[in-house]
């Protein structure tokens, strides 16, 4: 056990922690030539796409040392907030973190949040100074930056390069000689942490853990703790670039099994693997509960595909555990889902899934957070309000407290500026400002989680010409003047577009709103009103105009009459189908509703 070393690899977006990775497999020898290609772990379509990564990826590498074999498993993580979950779960396998900071970029809010995360789990750091080889990189610098953060030395900081491959020995070295080799016992009942899992149509469901005490076999009866059920291992393993299967994993070591499970829910995240005859007493302490952020309704374009959608979710769930879903209707939609997720891009990315993965093509409602409403009549007892339909009526309501968050913002301190007046535009209050450098600022704010939903790190990558990062903590609910600005089509409520908004703003989006709909909207046979409303007063209205026939086109001179006549048959036909005319509204008007500021 002690050539084992567990550890990850965590940094802020695209500092680089996915190519160096690369460099390790290589020089350990883990992937041939032939399977070589530019970040190697990321294997989901999606992710190589976008350049970023969304997935843990867990991978075994050897290497000899001082002419001893030592067993490396290594876990790549992602960089962004909205994943932020996966960087947890993974911290929670190792004993060890390689901290990689871009020397042009610095050390940046991710950095510090993960930072910390490894630090509450007793993990040794080893940091790595990044991408030495670019023109604009300022090793000196960042050096001093990273020894204030982690008061170490200044000779603990590797200088490498994942693009030449430079100082990857010097890594693999640090991580033999300052990580830890796992604890555990191999002779106690088996204790296995499960940390990830996949739907596999062919296998079920596999899983990924890690073992803590004893060893699982081949063939074992095992039991998860969570569940209570008892399954019979057909296969365990370990995970190379492809899986490896092997008779025994012992404690310490990382791998993979597969049951043959069909039923999705049976798998849970951080759930206790042991054995069914001789079970542990003591379930590892597993996940904390993932607390998501941004609520939205996610409908099947097909009322018909509801149980398929449900499938779908239940085997996205497996791999995604930060997804949080629970069943909800709408009479606009018809049966869909309420999920929880953990920012706007983790919505983005969840819904890209669905459609590549299961070729699911879904609608997704406007994302709102959780409020809590009081009403006169016990304004002691919280009513949670997910959709703004559950608002109670104007007349009754006492209050409403919305979640505020403390957003933490490092930007250069040319920026502090636009970026001060974009968090006060969305009610955001400073609580403080620190400057890390004479160029680097730290600012926070206390903000309502509502602002941040849509398109608040968009524009403040926008105004920061992309230099700012952005880190958010949940710091409770407060009292706020929300009111609920509903939607009306040719007099109809659509529940799925209403909104809660602060009262000041109300009437700009009500406006922006009636505005972005008139473009979406189809024209049809008769004229549409299209409203905002506040309770019963309309504060907004756009009216998307009828498509007519010239009815006059035969009437050749004449009199007037002749001609108003045929106008006012048609007005009256009009009128009828308006009456019980119906509107389709476009999948993209749902979505649009979200970037008004465009």
């Amino acid at each position: 056990m002690k050539h084992i070393r567990n550890f990850c690899i965590i940094a802020h977006i695209d500092h680089g922690k996915s190519t160096l990775a690369d460099r390790l497999l290589d020089f350990t020898g883990s992937v041939t030539d032939r399977e070589k290609q530019d970040q190697l772990l990321d294997n989901m379509d999606l992710e190589r796409e976008r350049g970023i990564t969304i997935k843990s990826h867990a991978i075994q590498m050897e290497y000899n040392y001082k002419g001893e074999d030592y067993i490396f498993n290594l876990i790549d993580t992602p960089g962004h907030v909205d994943f932020s979950y996966e960087v947890s779960r993974s911290i929670a396998a190792c004993e060890g973190a390689l901290l990689i900071v871009d020397a042009a970029q610095s050390i940046q809010a991710q950095t510090i949040s993960n930072l910390y995360l490894a630090l509450e789990n007793d993990l040794e750091i080893i940091p790595v100074l990044n991408k030495i080889d670019l023109p604009s990189a300022n090793p000196e610098e960042v050096t001093d930056d990273i020894v204030d953060l982690l008061g170490c030395d200044p000779s603990e900081v590797i200088p490498a390069s994942g693009k030449t491959g430079l100082g990857v020995e010097n890594i693999l070295e640090a991580i033999i000689e300052r990580i830890p080799p796992p604890k555990g016992n191999v002779d106690e009942p088996l204790q296995a942490l499960i940390f990830d899992s996949v739907y596999n149509p062919f296998r079920g469901v596999e899983t990924y853990f890690r073992v803590i005490n004893g060893s699982i076999r081949k063939g074992q009866n095992i039991k998860f703790i969570n569940t209570g059920k008892t399954y019979f291992a057909d296969e365990v393993g370990t995970l190379k670039l492809k899986q490896v299967p092997k008779n025994e994993i012992k404690a310490g070591d990382v791998g993979y099994l597969i049951t043959g499970i069909k039923d999705a829910r049976e798998v849970k995240v951080g759930d206790t693997i042991t054995d069914a005859k001789n079970p542990t007493t003591n379930a590892i302490e597993g996940f904390e509960d993932v607390k998501p952020m941004v609520f939205a309704g996610i409908y099947p374009v097909d009322t018909e595909d509801y149980e398929e959608l449900r499938n779908s979710m239940e085997k996205l769930q497996l791999n995604d555990a930060s997804l949080v879903f629970q069943p909800e209707s709408s009479a606009a939609l018809g049966f869909g889902f309420r999920c929880g997720f953990l920012g706007m891009l983790h919505l983005e990315i969840i819904q890209e899934r669905l459609e590549r993965e299961f070729d699911m093509t879904v609608i997704t409602t406007v994302p709102n957070v959780s409020y809590y409403a009081y009403t006169n009549k016990n304004p002691d007892e919280i009513i949670i309000v997910n959709n703004p339909s559950d608002l109670p009526e104007p007349s009754t309501l006492n209050r409403v407290e919305e979640p505020y968050i403390k957003a933490t913002i490092i930007t250069k301190s040319d920026f502090v500026g636009p970026v001060m007046s974009l968090c006060i535009e969305k009610r955001g209050q400073i609580t403080n400002q620190t400057y890390l450098t004479t160029e680097r600022v730290e600012l926070s704010f206390d903000m309502p989680l509502a602002e941040i939903v849509f398109d608040f790190y968009d524009r403040l990558k926008t105004v920061s010409k992309g230099y700012a990062s952005f880190d958010y903590s949940p710091i409770g609910m407060r009292a706020s003047k929300l009111v609920r600005v509903d939607i009306l089509l040719n007099a109809q409520t659509v529940d799925a577009l209403s909104a809660l908004v602060h009262a000041d703003n109300a009437y700009t989006i009500g406006k922006k709103m009636t505005e972005k709909l008139k473009e979406l909207i189809p024209r049809q046979q008769f004229d549409i009103p299209v409203q905002a409303a506040i309770g019963a007063k309309i504060i907004a209205r756009e009216t998307i105009k009828a498509l007519r026939k010239d009815v006059t086109a035969k009437c050749y001179g004449g009199d007037i009459s002749r001609k108003r006549k045929l106008l006012e048959k048609q007005k009256k036909g009009k009128k009828r189908m308006r009456q019980v005319g119906n509107v389709e509204i476009p999948q993209q008007a749902f979505m649009a509703v979200l970037k008004l500021n465009d």
